[in-house]
């Protein structure tokens, strides 16, 4: 490897930062905590008991990655204004292309999200609710794990947008708070395009005993699935 590329990558980025070390441990944990939870799950079968039905067990497992996932933007955001900055970003036509690649990123995250359905992608198969057949509409026809390549594209974007003191004209501090209102409106939209999947959880019409289909045909993770 040649020593003075690396001396120049490490220039630009803070080892020993805590809040680098904190993004760092946020996005290592984060998969692996739902991916040996859904397994040890599907195994056992044990949240499903405890909270009554795999619906109930499936949206709070969803919510602690959904809490999961806000912590670790968090933490890649202080350590993004605390890590050195490249002074070849602060230009605007750079920041036009992060807003870009975030709005790519946002586009698949969100319309992987809405063909999923909360169940879909937050590992629902793992305890047991099935889809009748392969989602196949778009992003899927697009590409493979929309969700994971969206969200890559999302933290991209961000990070270049970022770092820079003044963006298109605007302070930082106001950016953020625009960012804030539009996730407070996202947020609602996002809830109230929840209602009609929540309504399940509620619904005996819809309930499915541990790891077994009404007809009795066991159920597990299939390999058309798409995870968050």
């Amino acid at each position: 490897v040649d020593s003075s590329a690396m001396t120049l990558l490490l220039g630009y980025v803070q080892l020993t930062d805590s809040t680098f070390a904190a993004a760092v441990l946020c996005i290592a944990f984060n998969p692996l905590f739902w991916n040996v939870v859904a397994r040890w799950e599907h195994k056992t079968r044990v949240l499903s008991r405890v909270c009554g039905s795999p619906y109930t067990a499936c949206y709070c497992l969803g919510a602690v990655i959904l809490l999961l996932n806000f912590i670790r933007s968090h933490c890649f955001t202080e350590a993004m204004r605390s890590q050195p900055k490249l002074e070849g970003l602060d230009c605007l036509s750079v920041y036009y292309a992060g807003l870009a690649v975030l709005g790519i990123g946002f586009l698949f995250v969100i319309s992987s999200f809405l063909a999923l359905g909360f169940i879909g992608t937050f590992l629902g198969d793992y305890f047991g609710i099935l889809k009748e057949e392969k989602v196949t509409s778009f992003p899927f026809n697009v590409m493979d794990n929309p969700m994971y390549w969206g969200s890559t594209a999302c933290y991209l974007g961000w990070s270049i947008i970022l770092p820079r003191a003044e963006v298109a004209s605007l302070p930082l501090d106001s950016l953020l708070r625009e960012v804030e209102k539009r996730w407070e409106l996202f947020s609602t939209l996002l809830l109230i395009l929840l209602l009609p999947d929540l309504s399940v959880v509620f619904s005996d019409s819809y309930a499915v005993e541990c790891g077994v289909f009404p007809d009795g045909e066991e159920t597990g993770p299939r390999s058309d699935k798409h995870e968050e």
